[in-house]
């Protein structure tokens, strides 16, 4: 190499690398205030592998509703200002619905997930079916049938097996969605595939969540640093990728054949067979398209009622309340059912009080922006993360004063479904951001409202929760605290805790007993036990 070439190589080296660091991972101008940035990194290191939903809680103290943070040449903006979040993720959803490039959710999924596509044609595809199988109107006609039984035997489990009660809402919410998609009912806790759906849920919850993984897609070279530096990344996202491909493989398998021998049973995924010469889908696409929503359909309803027990538990003022309103409704004759929802607006706070006290996503899955967009005199940059801060949101003093309590009189007069408020077009009237927002607004919002409300209601309904008593007869305190009894990971859930349950009356426990009898017959009848 000539001296003038190699001069010119090194000058244009030096210059490079001062490019790095005076501008890789340092705050652009006009961006969203933020904390101080390194060189390089940016705020790579303030982000936490567990719980940065707490964190980003404390840095929107001192930054405000809208803040941002780099990692490397990326940005992340962060909102939990509602006005903001209407403006950018809902009356700009045209820009505002793409998904960040995730290497490791890619890898995962191969790019099939709803959950992490961006808002293109397959993802227009999968949302369509999925509305059209899980809108108001079906849910309300078909779905709330199955609603009910589902509902009616875990009021019977608790009977049964009270020392399993962390269980209950788990098949309950999963027996309903398998029982849609694929025909199969989940008919005990103990059921196969619902313990494989629980324990690739706690896997893909730990991956999902933010500072869980390596920033590979800012910084490549990090795949090629040994795994166990990074909490055997690799390794564990291979886990997932097995647990997903394997699952939701055999569910659509089992399908297949059984149209082969038996026919239709006319559940969703029989639809989609019976229109995909038209739909094109893939094997792979098919399996992820029953995946997602056995996912959603599973997860979110039972976790959001096991926190409103763990909080039945520990404000009994609330369950009396609540119970005085039932009964002024609903006898001892019958449970409660959907009908019911319009004479019971207490209960309906107590359920929107349960999504908001210990939210479900802390941050939820992050939307990108697909053009520049100007917010307050602030840009928020093409390719940016925006991430929801739905925790901090719910903790908003100024909304919720004494937001640790949980009072149903938070939502007073919010008697509406969480659909209706979350296309209001004032950003005051969003009851929760539970189901996210925008274009990206869950597909299975109707289905998973009428779960919450109808599993908790038959709860109030039929049961008296305490706290459990030790040997010697003194009540156990049960740890509430979101830090330590409560998951971490993408999906927050409440870590097992002790409950006593006593049926209300001999009465109530016949009227269960009659009614899962009946069901049994008119409802379970129609699908497999498998």
């Amino acid at each position: 190499m000539s001296l003038p070439i190699l001069s010119l190589t090194v000058i244009l080296a030096v210059i490079y690398v001062l490019y790095v660091l005076l501008f890789v991972g340092h705050r652009e101008r006009n961006l969203p205030p933020g904390p101080p940035t390194l060189p390089i990194i940016g705020n790579a290191h303030l982000i936490p592998r567990k719980g940065a939903h707490f964190t980003f809680i404390e840095m929107a103290r001192k930054y405000g509703g809208m803040f941002s943070l780099k990692v490397g040449s990326s940005t992340i903006i962060v909102l939990n200002d509602r006005r903001i979040i209407k403006e950018v993720l809902d009356k700009n959803s045209a820009i505002s619905s793409n998904r960040p490039q995730s290497f490791v959710a890619r890898t995962i999924t191969g790019g099939d997930h709803l959950l992490i596509m961006d808002a293109g044609a397959p993802w227009r595809t999968f949302r369509k079916l999925l509305h059209q199988e899980f809108m108001a109107s079906k849910c309300d006609k078909e779905h709330i049938h199955t609603q009910n039984a589902e509902a009616i035997q875990m009021l019977r489990d608790f009977i049964h097996f009270p020392k399993e009660h962390m269980l209950h809402p788990k098949r309950y919410s999963n027996s309903i969605i398998m029982s849609l998609l694929y025909g199969v009912r989940t008919p005990s806790f103990d059921t196969p595939h619902m313990q494989r759906l629980y324990e690739l849920m706690e896997h893909w919850s730990s991956i999902l969540e933010i500072g869980a993984t390596p920033p590979v897609d800012v910084f490549p070279f990090l795949k090629f640093i040994p795994e166990r530096f990074f909490g055997n990344w690799w390794s564990r996202i291979q886990v997932v990728k097995r647990e997903m491909e394997s699952l939701y493989g055999d569910m659509l398998r089992h399908v297949m054949r059984r149209r082969q021998t038996n026919g239709s049973l006319k559940c969703f995924m029989d639809k989609v067979l019976d229109q995909n010469e038209k739909l094109g889908l893939s094997d792979h696409q098919l399996y992820f398209l029953g995946g997602v929503a056995m996912e959603g359909g599973s997860d979110t309803s039972s976790s959001v009622i096991n926190s409103c027990i763990h909080a039945l538990v520990h404000f009994p003022e609330v369950q009396k309340k609540a119970q005085e309103e039932i009964d002024r409704v609903v006898d001892e004759s019958r449970t409660p059912t959907w009908s019911d929802f319009a004479a019971l607006p207490y209960v309906t706070q107590v359920v929107k009080e349960a999504q908001r006290w210990r939210s479900v996503g802390g941050l939820g899955v992050p939307h990108v922006l697909t053009e520049d967009q100007w917010v307050d005199g602030k840009l928020l940059p093409r390719g940016a993360a925006i991430f929801t801060s739905a925790w901090d949101i719910h903790h908003d003093e100024q909304r919720y004063p004494n937001p640790d309590v949980f009072d149903p009189d938070h939502y007073a007069g919010y008697n509406m479904l969480a659909s209706e408020y979350a296309n209001s077009a004032d950003y005051k009237n969003r009851d929760h951001y539970s189901f996210g927002n925008g274009r990206r607004l869950c597909p299975g919002i109707h289905l998973g409202e009428r779960n919450i409300f109808l599993g908790i209601c038959k709860l109030l309904w039929a049961f008296k929760f305490e706290k459990a008593v030790d040997k010697s007869g003194e009540p156990i305190e049960t740890d509430i605290n979101p830090v330590t009894a409560y998951s971490e990971g993408f999906l927050i859930t409440a870590k097992p805790y002790p409950c006593k349950i006593t049926p209300r009356s001999e009465k109530r426990e016949e009227t269960i007993m009659r009614e899962f009898a009946e069901v049994e017959k008119t409802v379970f009848a129609k699908y497999e036990n498998v």
